[in-house]
């Protein structure tokens, strides 16, 4: 067998003729004739017609998709826009019906609540209604959003509202009960309106629904955005997907992170619009709210008293005032870290003031739940200290002192990427994650329905709920 040389190129050596192996050479092979190349205006027919078969492809996917009366009528073909959708990788959007409900549920309380403040007298033009500024509008924008005209709401909703019940996997019962808590309270002292009868009525309405009755309520959806909404008569809306801001005044079989969904408070501070910076920032913590609550809230008490004369800390005892939310906002703008303790239940609505004004949270509430933690690492937009620790003479002050002025800007960073989130008026905001969670419930609604009709019924002392429900992990935040 014949052997050939190989040899290096000019550029890998200064001998271009250096020998580096022996390399046996192949057998021979018989030389096989190669037919004759085609001729090039056959390839140019072949090309052409591949190509106008693929654009006619392309074509007809499209034209389906965008227009799909032109689907042949086939049940298998006939897609909605929303399974057109599910067909490209989304999924379906789901179906939301929302309740005509009477009106004393809705912009009558705002009617009542304007009268009670001495304004309008009650009006046949609702849109001459303004709905009143507080921390719980989450209920106003849902009831808006649904208002509007479904070409008018985003593409990117996760669900889509139907005029037909019947189309429904949801049904959204958009009572303003929070609203009605303040009309019924001391503050507004509107001795013409009870919210306890508003409830009982609201419910007795509800159970003469043909579509609550059919599934016990499973597939409803009720806001109570308050800790105290809707608190006579909670037992009998459980069933439903609840949207609220804690659990703090809910039993295990009332309310849970299982079958419900947390929604923040709707911030009164103004949001910080400026540079995301630590120059600016020069207080190191700062706290403006009530400093006297109740159950978990008393240790508000204990921490003025412990950081009211530490240096670079403001903590100022202020109500809810126009004001006063003026210097909050001044406050929390120019201030690395913001004190959040928990209120009268584990959550307050500072802390999402807190979060729009890029000043870092630090939550003091060890049962506190949050918002949209499924997308949401709240590590690393807030510091989380137990209240055993807190309440440690001169610790807080120490642990934030250390924080370099690099990790503040990571931590500022951060909660600029998601304050959006927490901002109701945001066209991709909470209103958007909101029925995003809602959406998410869909399965175990219909795992609910299913399973609540084939169970032998039991006494009442035994929850229908049962472990389903259960939100007693027994975990708590540390630091």
């Amino acid at each position: 067998m014949r052997s050939s040389t190989a040899i290096l190129p000019s550029w890998m050596g200064s001998n271009n003729t250096t020998l580096i192996s022996k390399i046996p050479s192949p057998p021979k092979k018989t030389l096989t004739l190669i037919p004759k190349m085609p001729r090039k205006s056959s390839l140019l027919k072949q090309s052409l017609v591949a190509t106008t078969f693929f654009l006619l492809l392309i074509y007809a996917f499209f034209n389906a998709f965008f227009n799909p009366s032109v689907v042949p009528d086939n049940p298998r073909y006939n897609l909605s826009k929303a399974e057109n959708f599910a067909f490209l990788g989304a999924p379906p959007k789901v179906k939301v019906y929302m309740y005509d409900l009477p009106r004393r549920f809705t912009y009558g309380i705002i009617e009542h609540h304007s009268v009670a403040r001495g304004g309008l007298t009650p009006v046949d033009d609702v849109s001459t209604l303004k709905y009143p500024g507080h921390q719980h509008m989450g209920e106003w924008y849902l009831f808006s959003d649904l208002n509007k005209p479904e070409e008018d709401r985003l593409r990117s909703s996760p669900i889509v509202r139907v005029t037909d019940p019947e189309e429904a996997d949801l049904f959204y019962v958009p009572v303003f009960s929070s609203l009605s808590l303040i009309v019924g309270g001391p503050r507004v002292g509107s001795g013409s309106y009870s919210d306890e009868e508003m409830q009982k009525e609201l419910v007795e309405w509800l159970e003469e629904q043909e579509y609550w009755k059919r599934n016990n309520g499973w597939d409803h959806v009720i806001i109570a955005g308050d800790p105290n909404a809707l608190y006579q008569v909670i037992d009998r809306v459980k069933n439903a997907v609840l949207l609220v801001s804690d659990f703090g005044r809910l039993r295990p079989d009332q309310g849970s992170l299982v079958k419900d969904v947390i929604i923040p408070y709707s911030h009164r501070i103004n949001t910080y619009t400026g540079d995301v910076g630590v120059h600016d920032r020069k207080t190191l913590l700062f706290f403006m709210g009530n400093r006297y609550r109740k159950e978990g809230g008393r240790i508000r008490d204990l921490l003025f008293q412990i950081l009211e004369n530490e240096e670079d800390v403001v903590i100022k005892h202020g109500t809810q005032s126009r004001e006063n939310r003026r210097a909050a906002t001044q406050g929390m703008h120019t201030s690395k870290f913001c004190l959040n303790p928990a209120g009268d239940t584990p959550s307050a609505c500072r802390l999402f003031d807190s979060i729009v004004s890029l000043c870092i949270p630090v939550i003091i509430s060890d049962r506190i739940e949050l918002p949209f933690e499924d997308i949401i690492d709240y590590r690393k937009i807030a510091v989380f200290v137990e209240t055993a620790a807190a309440l440690k003479p001169g610790y807080l002050v120490k642990m934030l002192r250390t924080v370099s002025a690099e990790r503040v800007l990571e931590y500022l960073k951060e909660l600029q990427k998601v304050k959006h989130y927490f901002i109701y008026d945001d066209p991709n905001g909470t209103v958007n994650e909101i029925w995003r969670q809602v959406s998410h419930k869909l399965p175990l609604v219909k795992l609910m329905i299913n399973r609540d009709k084939r169970l032998v019924k039991r006494d009442s002392s035994d929850p229908v709920c049962s472990s389903v429900c259960s939100n007693q992990s027994g975990i708590t935040n540390s630091l």
